[in-house]
């Protein structure tokens, strides 16, 4: 069915009117489809990646080499959704940062189907993400430094976070 506003009702999560290719340090989550367990376990409060977690990591530093103009800082691949934060440091050629997110989408998940067909992945339900993602703009140095620490101890906090699932048990 086309994309009809009267019956979807989808509403922007962007702020309206903010260049998301301006220079700007940007926290970004990102979940699985139905908050799938796909990339490894946390054991101790340590992140275990397995394979497809692995494979997640990788193309989430390739972020800087296909956008030439965005630093990676800070981030964490959880069992079911990933936290990261973009520096953006120069406007002059940088990408939107949706742009950044539908190409880290486009192909984690097309290299998790060849793994699912060639190396007995597990399959996902329907697709690899979610539809969109979390964004925020980090306005200031406390703010930053505030989302570092919560990346960073993602991990441990696990249990407590919202994206936490309730029959937790992942590969």
């Amino acid at each position: 069915m086309k994309y009809n506003p009267e019956i979807h009702n989808r509403r922007s999560i962007r702020l309206k009117g903010y260049d998301y290719s301006g220079c700007g340090y940007y926290f970004i989550t990102i979940c699985t489809h139905d908050r799938q367990c796909l990339f490894g376990n946390i054991e101790n409060g340590v992140m275990i990646l397995n394979n497809a977690g692995r494979m997640i990591d990788c193309w989430w530093n390739e972020l800087k080499n296909k956008y030439a103009d965005i630093k990676i800082d800070e981030y964490v691949i959880m069992p079911n959704h990933c936290h990261g934060i973009i520096n953006i440091v120069s406007p002059v050629s940088a990408a939107p940062i949706h742009k950044m997110v539908q190409w880290f989408k486009t192909m984690t998940t097309n290299e998790y189907i060849r793994n699912v067909k060639q190396n007995r992945w597990k399959p996902f339900n329907g697709t690899l993400w979610q539809r969109n993602y979390y964004e925020h703009i980090i306005r200031n140095e406390t703010a930053l430094q505030h989302i570092r620490e919560y990346i960073v101890n993602n991990s441990y906090l696990w249990p407590q976070d919202e994206l936490f699932p309730a029959s937790y048990y992942c590969l």
